[in-house]
């Protein structure tokens, strides 16, 4: 039996960092991806570009994770700083995944378009950014999985359409 893909889960939140609420994109992302993906890591920390970085970097340069999922920080506030962050650590950029996820929520949800979200390549490392709410988190999870196997195999260098 082949072994699960491993995902790291992080989500970007001041005020769940800083225990002043309970974090809920975790639990979201456990429910979707658990049956499917190995959970090597998960954190919550502040929305803090430096400290994204260095946990993106750890996590795909020591290969920890094929996946890595973001929650948080990808709207228009003064903190939220993930986009930036994570396209200076990429080697490439996979704008579909991104492009997917807003369009599935453009018809029901206007400020989806506001979402600065993006999805690369570190390594043989996918990363992809999803927005900070419980909801978005599991509309975004259910647009993208379907094609995570497939992107997975591909950056392990197996195509079976080959």
């Amino acid at each position: 039996m082949t072994p699960k893909p491993s995902v790291a889960l992080i989500v970007l939140s001041d005020r769940a960092a800083s225990g002043e609420r309970a974090d809920a994109c975790l639990p979201v992302l456990r429910e979707r991806l658990a049956d499917v993906y190995d959970i090597v890591r998960e954190a919550v920390i502040p929305d803090d570009a430096s400290a994204l970085q260095a946990e993106l970097i750890d996590l795909a340069d020591r290969g920890e994770a094929a996946l890595i999922i973001t929650s948080g920080g990808t709207g228009l506030g003064p903190r939220d700083r993930t986009p930036q962050a994570t396209a200076a650590i990429l080697d490439y950029q996979v704008p579909g995944i991104a492009e997917a996820i807003r369009a599935a929520a453009l018809p029901a949800v206007k400020t989806a378009m506001l979402s600065r979200g993006i999805a690369g390549v570190r390594n043989k490392t996918l990363i992809v950014n999803l927005p900070g709410s419980p909801k978005a988190v599991a509309e975004s999870v259910d647009v993208i999985l379907p094609v995570l196997p497939h992107a997975i195999e591909l950056l392990r260098g197996e195509n079976p359409h080959e």
